[in-house]
């Protein structure tokens, strides 16, 4: 049962990343409205959790309220607009990339053996590649073209992964 669902989820990530592909400007806009509408709900929410906890805990109710305002504001500013959003995804895989080139000069420098090192020389390089990708994610026809071989890999890593070995209670 888990591998036809399995199938079932590869064969529509792959569809879908087909669709984001030859739909570029409408997948991003459609998108942007997604997480446009989403932050709207979550400022909502902290909004009413700040009111809430107000009596109990003053500094988290404030930085709910903080929060719940900003995320409101966001969510209108990245609803339907494509190239807000291009601009924050971009810059999300950029500072990404900045984060693993830091973490492995940190693991370079400790000196935890060879594979302390490998693994700095691998997420240096893993960062390099992420702000390459992340410059790329500036433009909304590159980022809907990342975000649908995303899904195309995804979908054929699903659809051929090996089925989970049954474990006997």
């Amino acid at each position: 049962m888990a591998e036809e669902r399995n199938v079932l989820l590869g064969i529509l990530a792959i569809l879908l990343g087909l669709v984001v592909i030859a739909f570029p400007l409408i997948s991003v806009f459609v998108l942007s409205s997604i997480v446009g509408v989403g932050l709207i709900f979550v400022g909502v929410w902290l909004l009413a959790q700040s009111f809430h906890v107000w009596s109990t805990n003053k500094g988290v109710s404030i930085l709910a309220l903080i929060l719940g305002v900003l995320g409101i504001f966001v969510g209108i500013g990245l609803f339907g607009k494509i190239l807000a959003f291009s601009i924050l995804v971009g810059l999300i895989i950029y500072i990404g990339g900045l984060f693993l080139i830091i973490s492995g000069i940190i693991s370079l420098i400790s000196g935890q053996g060879n594979a302390g090192r490998w693994g700095g020389i691998l997420g240096i390089i893993m960062g390099i590649l992420y702000i390459i990708v992340g410059l790329y994610a500036f433009n909304p026809l590159y980022l809907a073209l990342l975000i649908g071989l995303w899904l195309i890999l995804s979908g054929i890593f699903l659809v051929f992964s090996p089925p989970a070995a049954k474990v006997e209670a």
